[in-house]
């Protein structure tokens, strides 16, 4: 029986926001609220708010600059030869874990994804890009199961928040055992996000493509400036070291925009976050996956909307089915970023960053409608996470073993076998 959710519990307490020092205020025993890291400047009050939504726009402003960068850096140093310079990944598998990897260690599926768009308009092949996409969804999974071991202590605790985070891998895994496949032979997250990038920035669009087109020109109109002078900066460097500084600036680049974007939003979103998941998620599955993408569309992190979960599930207020599709929601809300990330260019470039953004808004749909759809598949994740939660509260070595193994052994080890062989 669903967990029942009642205004008494401690665990649903709502987050508020202290206006003067701009830092959360939760009740004891519910955990230091974010604070604000532009408290340091002496700011509180209206102020502080203000300040705050400033530096997420101007976030923004720079990630799309820095995406920007990447892909201009990826094309002097590629030469216009990226196909030759990615031949090593034209293995779909070593592509897959390449993404999970790089996922995994930044522990940013939103990081990873912007730099791939940055690639894509670059010249990165789309055939490769696919899989490098499908695997970042699965690298992001690995924080919620790190929050879960903060319950370690406590078996039965550990069990259900163990298997609040397990089945977001489940469902991952699941999805890449179907989409996959599915890839390889009818090419279908190629031709769909080739047929909607077209006629949304195509030339032969028609009107979606030009008001599309005049949202990109204005972007790019007001971020050019900057990527232009961050570029010619090091046009005195011979090539292609040129493109390398310039990638490793730009991905510099949206790895701190991102992490200072991700800190302000939740000073200033997870507090309606919280309100938002408390008031939706016991209401049924529509409404789990919808509060789910909402969210992390308001955090922009699925990281910190399935770690705000975990701990729910954990203390009994919320089932694990209850958890499950506000999950699914999660995985929808995070591809917000790569779609920001295309505005970073225009022309020809822009329908090639458009594509990899469509491509990871799609796989995400198209697993939800199919994995949670479909009755017969539906309940395999459930399955799934409710064994590994049972083994890992049995024996913590189960843990250690399904990170370290999913996570880092058998990427690095596929990787290196195709390398090898």
């Amino acid at each position: 029986m669903p967990a029942e959710v009642t205004d008494r519990s401690p665990a649903t307490t709502v987050a508020t926001t202290d206006t003067t020092t701009g830092k959360g205020t939760t009740p004891p025993g519910t955990g230091e609220p974010p604070r604000s890291p532009l408290t340091r400047l002496g700011l509180h009050g209206r102020p502080l708010d203000w300040a705050n939504w400033f530096c997420v726009v101007l976030g923004i402003y720079l990630l799309i600059t820095a995406v920007s960068v990447v892909g201009g850096g990826f094309k002097a140093a590629t030469g216009g030869q990226a196909e030759e310079l990615f031949a090593f990944a034209s293995n779909p598998l070593v592509a897959l874990m390449i993404g999970l990897l790089a996922t995994a260690l930044i522990q940013s599926s939103s990081t990873v994804t912007a730099i791939i768009v940055g690639l894509c308009a670059g010249g990165l092949p789309m055939e490769t890009a696919i899989p490098m996409l499908i695997g970042a969804n699965v690298g992001t999974t690995v924080t919620s199961t790190l929050v879960s071991l903060g319950m370690v202590r406590d078996r039965e605790s550990f069990r259900r928040a163990f298997a609040a985070a397990s089945v977001h891998d489940c469902y991952n895994l699941l999805a890449v055992v179907i989409f996959l496949p599915l890839e390889l032979a009818f090419g279908l997250l190629e031709k769909s996000s080739t047929w909607l990038s077209t006629r949304m920035a195509g030339s032969d669009g028609g009107i979606l493509a030009t008001v599309f087109g005049g949202v990109g020109d204005a972007v790019t109109g007001v971020t050019d400036p900057l990527g232009d002078a961050v570029t010619s900066a090091f046009s005195g460097v011979p090539g292609p070291w040129d493109g390398i500084i310039l990638i490793l600036l730009g991905i510099a680049m949206i790895l701190a925009v991102i992490n200072v974007i991700g800190r302000l939003l939740k000073v200033v979103m997870v507090g309606r976050a919280k309100q938002v998941l408390h008031t939706a998620i016991g209401r049924g599955p529509v409404s789990g996956i919808a509060s789910g993408t909402l969210i992390t569309v308001m955090v922009q992190s699925s990281s910190t909307t399935t770690s705000l979960i975990v701990p729910l599930a954990g203390s009994g207020t919320f089932s694990l089915r209850q958890v499950y599709p506000f999950t699914l929601g999660a995985n929808v809300g995070t591809t917000l970023t790569a779609l920001i990330a295309a505005f970073a260019f225009t022309g020809p470039e822009a329908q090639f960053a458009l594509q990899a953004a469509l491509v990871h808004v799609l796989y995400n749909v198209f697993a939800l409608l199919v994995i949670y759809g479909l009755p017969f598949l539906r309940w395999i994740p459930l399955a799934g996470a409710s064994t590994l939660a049972r083994l890992g509260a049995r024996n913590k070595l189960y843990v250690a073993g399904w990170v370290i193994g999913v996570f880092l052994v058998l990427p690095a080890a596929l990787i290196l076998l195709t390398v090898l062989l």
